[in-house]
């Protein structure tokens, strides 16, 4: 039996979808706008401050090139704004971009993985070097360090599943049809 599509029928997916990231992208535009000024604000006093340890590898890049980084947050942030709302009006560019952005997303969230590590790592040893711990205090501080890790990772992984639910609703042949 053939499939029927109704063209120009608006599903409640990609409008709840457009209006999610839409929210979304505003509160990210909104926060990285503080981040951006805060970053102009102090990065210059710290770096000339001169007390900097050396950071592990990716803390250690970005801390180098924060502010590429936070106005790579804000235009992304803008990116995704206006792709929602491309979305929202059904516009086929906006939905290939979304996919894009949902893409880099999960590559993003992948790669905070090992920033996570990273960040919790130095945490662990800059604790433990300024008070050491008695031993059963110790083995209660690794439980909640490795919950805190394991749930990262399982929040990480959980949203990279959704982002990918997602790209591969937006990819099908009725969504599809609506942009049409």
């Amino acid at each position: 039996m053939p499939q029927t599509f109704n063209v120009g029928a608006r599903s409640l997916f990609v409008t709840t979808v457009a209006w999610v990231f839409i929210a979304l992208s505003l509160l990210a535009v909104a926060s990285a706008v503080v981040q951006n000024a805060s970053v102009a604000s102090l990065l210059p006093g710290w770096q000339a401050s001169g007390s900097q340890r050396a950071l592990p590898l990716l803390t250690g890049l970005l801390i180098a090139y924060l502010p590429w980084v936070v106005g790579a947050g804000l235009v992304l942030s803008l990116a995704t704004l206006a792709s929602a709302i491309g979305l929202l009006m059904r516009l086929d560019w906006a939905r290939r971009a979304f996919i894009g952005l949902l893409a880099l997303a999960i590559v993003a969230n992948l790669l905070g993985l090992w920033f996570q590590h990273e960040v919790v790592q130095s945490v662990v040893e800059s604790t433990l070097s300024r008070a050491p711990l008695p031993e059963q205090a110790l083995g209660v501080f690794g439980g909640f360090v490795t919950a805190a890790r394991a749930m990262g990772v399982a929040m990480t992984l959980l949203a990279c599943v959704l982002l990918g639910w997602i790209i591969r609703r937006l990819m099908s042949a009725s969504v599809k049809q609506e942009f049409a």
